[in-house]
């Protein structure tokens, strides 16, 4: 008996039928899982420089998992977010954000680039520390509360906002702990040293900043406890929602574009 051999079309059908019913990657504009939105869908007003979609990072590259410039939250933490900012804008003040929720497979990337010998952005963001300390000093860690959606990097601003320049990969790069006149020109208030800047000056409570940045520490600080959040002894710009949503959970979806 003559055996019969499947069509090419029939044999493409095929494929194109085995794809579809193997599990993909999520794609740009899918929904976020329950219980996440976007910080802008609720306040289209508050700046996002999200660090990690660009190449203005420790790293100097966008980071794994960051596909757009959007700055994803818990809604209980993006709703604690708006009454920090609507606190500030009766002064004259506000926020702005510099990291959202993370996806872990960010965070993997940031453990992979820790053991290669790449330093291109040392002079900026950890003059004074080596990159082999960073998980014991507490500035990355393997498993991120970002990645549970609750946590906010951020700073504040006067408004309206004034402009920066952007950043442009191969620029000189300055020490995040040089005076805030010669260090890389954030339109941030004085906070005493730059963003993601691994060096104990971070530290919230370290007075050696001088009077006007601590001060500018201590009102953040402030406003997100009142709010509910707690602060990170390291690093003067990150909060974690205290009654967060997944505490135990570490999400995975990509941050993309709506």
């Amino acid at each position: 008996m003559r055996q019969l051999v499947p069509s090419v079309p029939l044999l493409v059908l095929a494929a194109l039928l085995c794809a579809a019913l193997l599990p993909g990657p999520a794609r740009a504009g899918e929904p976020l899982p329950a219980g996440f939105v976007r910080l802008t869908d609720l306040a289209p007003d508050i700046p996002l420089e999200m660090r990690y979609a660009g190449p203005h990072n420790f790293i100097g590259r966008p980071i794994d998992g960051y596909g757009a410039a959007e700055c994803i939250l818990t809604r209980p933490a993006a709703e604690a977010v708006l009454r920090v900012h609507a606190e500030l804008v009766r002064s004259g003040l506000g926020v702005k954000i510099y990291d959202c929720y993370r996806p872990a497979r960010a965070v993997a990337d940031f453990v992979s680039w820790s053991k290669t010998p790449d330093e291109a952005m040392k002079d900026e963001f950890y003059p004074n520390v080596d990159k082999r300390d960073f998980f014991r000093l507490g500035y990355v860690a393997e498993k991120s509360s970002h990645s549970r959606g609750s946590t906010v990097d951020l700073t504040i601003i006067p408004l309206p906002a004034p402009g920066q320049p952007a950043y442009v990969p191969g620029q000189r790069l300055a020490s995040c702990l040089a005076p805030r006149a010669e260090r890389f020109p954030d339109n941030s208030i004085d906070m005493g040293t730059g963003f993601d800047c691994f060096d104990p000056l971070s530290h919230p409570a370290n007075p050696a900043v001088g009077a006007v940045p601590f001060h500018n520490r201590q009102l953040l600080r402030a406003l997100m406890e009142k709010n509910g959040f707690a602060p990170y002894d390291e690093e003067w710009w990150h909060f974690t929602l205290r009654n967060e949503p997944f505490p135990q959970t570490f999400f995975d979806f990509p941050v993309d574009a709506p």
